[in-house]
């Protein structure tokens, strides 16, 4: 994929993968909610007492991974540096359940949340794409 491709694929939407190192075991991987605007940080919103948060405290990195669900099959990872604000900015939170539920669903289930979550920054450094229907 061109630079464009990659990160007009990335914000699109889709239940990213995150993978987050766990020492002495296989990275952490789990499926989660996030928001990219092409040329930007990935985004994401997770519980504070959970096993990704605890990881995310100590890791430096992580990794994230979007597909398509159907063939022809693409996809794009980014890798980089990631940042815990123990606050989403204002809106965040509904932003993001708007985005993966719609605005009425999306709407009560920002409202009707604990109002705990953490503001998680991926920082795209390496890329990895793919998308088999540009394959001959």
């Amino acid at each position: 994929m061109t630079k464009a491709e990659r990160e007009s694929f990335l914000a699109d939407l889709h239940v990213g993968v995150v993978s987050i190192e766990d020492p002495g075991r296989g990275p952490l991987t789990a499926p989660i909610w996030y928001a990219y605007e092409p040329g930007g940080e990935v985004t994401m919103l997770i519980g504070p007492r959970s096993r990704k948060a605890k990881l995310l405290e100590k890791a430096t990195r992580a990794s994230l991974v979007a597909q398509t669900e159907t063939a022809p099959y693409k996809y794009v990872s980014v890798e980089g540096p990631v940042s815990i604000s123990p606050k989403p900015p204002e809106g965040a939170t509904k932003a993001m359940a708007i985005r993966y539920l719609g605005p009425e669903m999306g709407a009560r289930y920002a409202a009707g949340g604990d109002g705990e979550s953490l503001w998680v920054t991926l920082t795209p450094e390496r890329w990895l794409t793919t998308d088999y229907g540009k394959r001959g």
